[in-house]
């Protein structure tokens, strides 16, 4: 056939057990992957971001992706773990006489991504998924629950005015548009019969009747509801927060008029974690001056610890950027209404025609309170392996809930990665079709800024010491985070695969001692190389 090439591509004796190499295919490439004597041949690259895989882990039929942490089955190329909603590639092989044939489509090799089949809507069903939400477990839910088999309704509300959307694109290219970032266009939903209401704040919860009330007074029942309505930036208390040009990092919008706005202007940003400092990076180029305010010590302090918080501070300071460090802010002054000064708790004023608030969020579940659905003091939502909630047919997802983190003994936790948030999404939908698949997924998460990314792995909440292999200078290094005599996480920039290989690592119940790296960065490969060994 036209569309069809197919060719030998290497011997058997290429590829040892558990290795993964790329060869050419026509004009384009295929990943062989080797597990004991079976050859497997994917799609070269990550459906999410395009991340060459060879560079990423692959283990016990999985290969995951170097950057993200998204993970794809050797077998069928379907994604099973996340970021990310398509699958990758799969081409048939045989071997023949120690030679390794291939047979692909032509337009298979060229694309990157396989959307999986989906079934759509009968009026013979009279089940309703509502999902109130706009974010990546809501699309995921609801894209899980179709391509499983289910037949009913599957409504989307989202408060917002745009389709579902990359939001971890806004704080790093902020010129974006949403039909540019949206996780899937109009066309895909409605050939789905995923019907998405837009502008729909959700209001209250009625778990007898089973129904949800909007803003706008309007009420939509449901047979299985699905919460998922993520953060909200939390405001300061502090005067001058309703001053013209005070922004907080929200939604395409926001972030468009931030862009404009800071063009050859004073930029202030309080807060020195993701929103922060991704968003220093963005703008660095085109401001003309970019002040971060906190009150930690460096940026990444809590999460990443000092050593590499230093390496990320050197990094924005090479590009302009400058720091007022164990302060915070007292108050936002201004003239006719707009913002012109930033006022610091040591009484510091720093000139600021634009301010952005990244101090965090709060879980956005106030509209649930009095619904009986079980909410902690902080606002979180608990909930079971299967992302349930304490309510019949109510579950949760994404960065409002508490759920049982295997890698911890199972102990309630709260994690906001997008990552995360699609592997919840999954789980619920298999809950809802009573297709039990506990939630069971290593936290992966990472940031970029001036092209630089951070991978990071694992639960580092309460870790006690750091160790970092490599140069921070470079800046090319791993830390590991460890807890008494074990590692607990890793964050590494430019030491690939090692990030990935850990989570796999993790993810298959092995533990990583801190004697193990303390003396060098692989010393716990051993460990790894024994799990992708399958003869």
């Amino acid at each position: 056939m036209a569309d069809t090439v197919s060719g030998m591509v290497c011997n058997e004796s290429d590829l040892k057990d558990g290795d993964m190499k790329e060869f050419d295919l026509g004009e384009g490439k295929v990943l062989i992957v080797r597990e004991g004597s079976e050859f497997y041949a994917l799609g070269t690259k990550c459906s999410h971001y395009g991340a060459p895989l060879v560079n990423g882990s692959h283990c016990k039929g999985r290969v995951r992706c170097p950057w993200h942490g998204a993970c794809f089955s050797v077998k069928t190329g379907d994604i099973e773990d996340f970021p990310g909603l398509d699958s990758i590639p799969k081409f048939k092989v045989e071997v023949d006489g120690g030679k390794v044939k291939v047979t692909a489509k032509k337009s298979a090799l060229a694309d990157p991504k396989v959307q999986r089949t989906m079934c759509k809507a009968s009026k013979s069903s009279d089940k309703k998924v509502l999902i109130i939400g706009g974010g990546p477990s809501s699309v995921k839910c609801a894209e899980t629950l179709r391509q499983e088999g289910f037949t009913g309704e599957i409504t989307i509300a989202t408060q917002e005015n745009n389709l579902p959307y990359d939001r971890p694109k806004l704080s790093k290219a902020m010129d974006i548009t949403a039909d540019k970032i949206a996780l899937r266009n109009a066309d895909f939903y409605s050939k789905a019969d995923i019907t998405i209401l837009k502008q729909k704040q959700a209001t209250a919860v009625d778990v007898s009747n089973k129904t949800v009330t909007f803003q706008d007074g309007s009420s939509v029942p449901y047979t299985s509801l699905v919460i998922a309505t993520g953060g909200r930036p939390r405001m300061l208390p502090i005067p001058g927060t309703d001053l013209q040009n005070v922004y907080q990092l929200r939604t395409p919008e926001d972030a468009n008029q931030i862009a404009e706005r800071a063009a050859g202007k004073n930029v202030v940003i309080i807060g020195s974690s993701f929103i922060g400092m991704e968003v220093a990076s963005a703008l660095a180029g085109t401001a003309t001056s970019v002040s971060v305010v906190d009150i930690i010590k460096v940026p990444f302090q809590l999460v990443l610890g000092e050593k590499v918080g230093s390496v990320l501070q050197k990094m924005h300071e090479d590009n302009g950027v400058k720091f007022y460090f164990e302060r915070g802010i007292k108050e936002f002054v201004g003239s006719d209404g707009k913002v012109t000064e930033a006022v610091l708790s040591d009484d510091t004023r720093l000139p600021a025609d634009l301010c952005i608030m990244g101090v965090g969020v709060v879980p956005a579940t106030d509209f649930i309170k009095g619904s009986g659905v079980e909410m902690t003091d902080r606002g979180f939502l608990p909930v079971n392996k299967m992302m349930q909630t304490n309510q019949p047919d109510v579950y949760a997802t994404g960065d409002i809930v508490e759920f049982p983190l295997f890698s911890v003994g199972d102990k309630n936790v709260n994690i906001q990665h997008w990552q995360m948030a699609h592997a919840h999404g999954k789980t619920a939908a298999l809950g809802i079709l009573g297709k039990d698949e506990p939630i069971r997924s290593v936290p992966f998460f990472w940031t970029v800024q001036y092209k630089k990314s951070i991978r990071y792995t694992g639960y580092g909440p309460g870790y006690d010491d750091i160790i970092v292999h490599g140069d921070l200078e470079a800046p090319k290094f791993i830390a590991y985070y460890t807890k008494g005599d074990e590692v607990i996480a890793a964050a590494s920039l430019n030491f690939d695969p090692y990030v990935a290989r850990l989570a796999d690592l993790m993810l298959a119940g092995e533990k990583v001692l801190k004697s193990e790296v303390q003396l060098s960065a692989d010393g716990w490969m051993s460990k790894f190389e024994k799990l992708t060994i399958k003869a």
